[in-house]
């Protein structure tokens, strides 16, 4: 039996390890899965595991106010030295791009423990964009021994960075998987508890679910975005905007200065997995600058417009289920505007293909591992 143990920290990476961590234990014959949470986040990722029904075997409870990368990294590599000389594990996962991912894949090299880094590949060819994140996923991509890819772009990127063909597997994404998983566990409960939730929306409009947050655009282009938002409000006043705002006060000091006491923009407090997923269903399109977002949207048929640059997840835009418009103000608004008045246009990118999975991704990788 070998000894599993998945590392994460935020709810990104508790949504994207979530289906993995269910598949696993359905085999306790072959894995004994054991769960380490850094608490990067903390009322953030306490809901998604309590919604997918996972408890942490350890949790190090990292969370405090104003922490900056240099503490996480410190307190994040200590407290993971201790789990791991108790665990003993036969491997390592981690996922995606965080500190906790590159710490947790440092700590198990320390200890000469294999990793296996789930969605390996991504890139935006930026290293300052997402920050730290590229750093990140490119450190912990030269740490990992086996390296999960979601499409052959990520292989790709992988193989040009000297990594062996022999240990990258694609097998699409997760994040596709917990969708699925939520869907279902949403179909169960109904919809009264979230139109209850939801009664300040009036959904015979269109809505636009508007996510934005990276550290990167903090400054005159997040002030872009907000402005755009803004514009767009008075453009189209029979559309209901809606922005889950992230808990960081440098985003909410912004969002809050220029978005406050718009009849048609509803600026709520951060949702809990199951109802972003709700509100995402029952969106028109999505403005965003979320990495998950991006793959999840167009599962659902929603149009995304990234708020950012570069994407590491460029298969979203060769596709057209994604759009790049930075965030400069303008484009914003010129873009959501096609999609808002052009049919064609919209059902163009409604109905493009989304490349990054089918749903099945755990099972996959419950298969190279047995």
């Amino acid at each position: 039996m070998q000894t599993l143990l998945f590392i994460f920290g935020t709810r990104p990476e508790a949504v994207k390890m979530a289906p993995l961590i269910k598949e696993c234990e359905k085999y306790p014959k072959d894995f004994n899965v054991k769960v380490a949470v850094t608490g990067q986040h903390r009322e953030m990722l306490d809901q998604v595991l309590e919604f997918f029904k996972i408890k942490p075997d350890y949790d190090l409870k990292l969370m405090k106010p104003n922490q900056t990368l240099f503490d996480v990294t410190a307190d994040a590599l200590r407290g993971m030295e201790k789990i791991l000389d108790e665990v003993k594990p036969d491997l390592i996962i981690v996922q995606g791009d965080t500190t906790t991912v590159f710490t947790g894949a440092l700590a198990g090299f320390y200890k000469k423990i294999p990793i296996a880094h789930l969605e390996a590949g991504l890139r935006s060819g930026d290293k300052y964009s997402p920050f730290p994140e590229e750093i990140n996923r490119i450190l912990t991509g030269h740490i990992a021994d086996y390296h999960w890819a979601p499409t052959e772009q990520a292989k790709k990127n992988l193989l040009n960075e000297g990594i062996k063909e022999e240990k990258i597997y694609v097998v699409q994404n997760t994040v596709i998987d917990a969708l699925f998983l939520a869907l279902e566990l949403l179909k169960k409960e109904g919809d009264s508890k979230y139109e209850e939730f939801f009664k300040d929306i009036d959904f015979s409009k269109k809505v636009v679910l508007v996510t934005a947050h990276r550290r990167e655009s903090f400054g005159e282009p997040f002030e872009n975005i907000c402005n755009a938002v803004k514009e767009l409000s008075t453009k189209y006043p029979n559309v209901e905007f809606i922005y889950p705002v992230h808990l960081n006060p440098n985003v909410r000091e912004v969002v809050y200065r220029i978005l406050s006491n718009i009849p048609n923009v509803h600026l709520i407090e951060p949702l809990d997995y199951p109802y972003m997923v709700w509100i995402m269903n029952k969106s028109y399109m999505v403005l965003t600058d979320s990495g998950g977002v991006q793959e999840e949207a167009p599962s659902l048929g929603k149009p995304v417009l990234v708020l950012r640059d570069v994407t590491e997840r460029q298969e979203g835009v060769d596709a057209g289920t994604a759009k790049l418009v930075g965030t400069d103000k303008e484009l914003i608004i010129r873009e959501t505007s096609k999609l808002l008045d052009d049919t064609k246009e919209y059902e163009k990118m409604a109905k493009a293909i989304n490349p990054y999975g089918d749903g099945h991704t755990s099972e996959r990788i419950v298969e190279l591992i047995k």
